[in-house]
């Protein structure tokens, strides 16, 4: 190795410093911590030059820069996720996998471990067993969990503990055409004092069972615009849609949208169960690439929020067991709350 490449390695920040740098870029710009890391790596990991090489090619406002200083930059600041993003709420939505017992300690470790470094304050899980419950009960202890069943598989919501959400009402509705034992979980909460209904479900599966799954689908939008109107309602999960399958039913009711298609439809954050890039499952030469999983949300009247941006998450390989957390990719959406956001 030459002396020249002993020097950059040198002057490369510690790793916690560069996820430090990479989470305040992220924060700054409502984007995420790939994107982040392109732009830092070229830029010597100098937080200002990378964020003035992103607004000015990208044309984005620079108003949410203002004020950043070098302790946001080194996290130096220890304040309160309240005090740093009072205008944010992030949902994330994951089938963990918990059908795959290989690696589940593991796997289910790393999905800790995301909930953990992205803290969003709802999370949406499908395929959640009672081991894995367990695990995710010990290593998240900054949620409180939610689930709509205890036996077998079933989908859970994680509520972030603490001021910021507060749980009004749970209901869980069952489906009486699933063969799946598969339901609709509903929570009416606030989430920095604006009024939501969370839904999830794991709709039925497999192209045979389409017909159910269409019905079930229906009755989730049923629901959704059977909640109050000062509500924002967001459902969301594995659903195991194909875009033929919503046409099929008439298309996404009017008021409702698809938070992947309003967020940009990012080529990169469309396919959730993807077997190109994600091989915890074998395939032949065939590899599937599906958008399974969605989020659809219903804004209250007046409108209070907007989802600001869409990601997938959970998308690097475990250094424990050499797979990844699980065979579909996590969904993160970034939600503004409109009288909040800096001007």
């Amino acid at each position: 190795m030459s002396g020249s490449s002993d020097d950059e390695c040198a002057n490369l920040p510690s790793a916690q410093e560069c996820e430090e740098r990479c989470q305040a870029f992220a924060s700054v710009t409502g984007t995420d911590t790939a994107l982040a890391m392109f732009y830092l790596q070229d830029r010597d990991w100098n937080v200002e030059r990378a964020l003035n090489a992103y607004f000015e090619e990208s044309g984005a406002s620079q108003s949410n820069a203002v004020g950043l200083d070098e302790n946001d930059i080194t996290g130096e600041n220890e304040t309160t996720e309240e005090d740093k993003e009072p205008f944010r709420i992030r949902l994330m939505s994951w089938n963990i996998d918990g059908l795959d017992l290989k690696n589940l300690q593991s796997r289910t470790e790393g999905v800790c471990d995301t909930i953990n470094k992205e803290e969003p304050h709802v999370v949406f899980l499908q395929e959640l067993i009672p081991d894995a419950e367990r695990i995710i009960e010990q290593r998240c202890p900054l949620y409180n969990i939610i689930p709509a069943g205890s036996e077998g598989y079933y989908v859970a919501m994680m509520l972030k503990s603490g001021p910021l959400v507060r749980v009004e009402e749970t209901r869980i509705l069952p489906y009486p055409n699933t063969m799946m034992t598969r339901n609709l979980l509903a929570v009416k909460c606030t989430v920095k004092g604006e009024k939501f209904c969370m839904m999830t479900s794991h709709l039925e599966s497999t192209k045979d069972y389409a017909k159910a799954r269409k019905e079930q689908l229906k009755k989730c939008f049923t629901h959704m615009s059977k909640v109050e109107n000062d509500r924002t309602v967001l459902f969301g999960g594995d659903l195991n849609l194909r875009d033929k399958e919503v046409q099929e039913i008439g298309g996404i009711p009017e008021g409702i949208y698809d938070v992947w298609d309003i967020t940009g439809q990012r080529k990169e954050a469309k396919f959730t169960w993807d077997t190109l890039r994600n091989d915890n499952l074998e395939f032949g030469q065939f590899k599937p690439r599906c958008r399974f999983d969605r989020i659809y949300i219903q804004h209250s009247v007046p409108k209070v929020v907007k989802p600001e941006y869409f990601e997938l998450v959970g998308i690097e390989r475990l250094t424990s067991c050499h797979r990844f957390p699980s065979d579909h990719w996590a969904l993160l959406t970034h939600i503004n709350i409109l009288s909040k956001v800096p001007k």
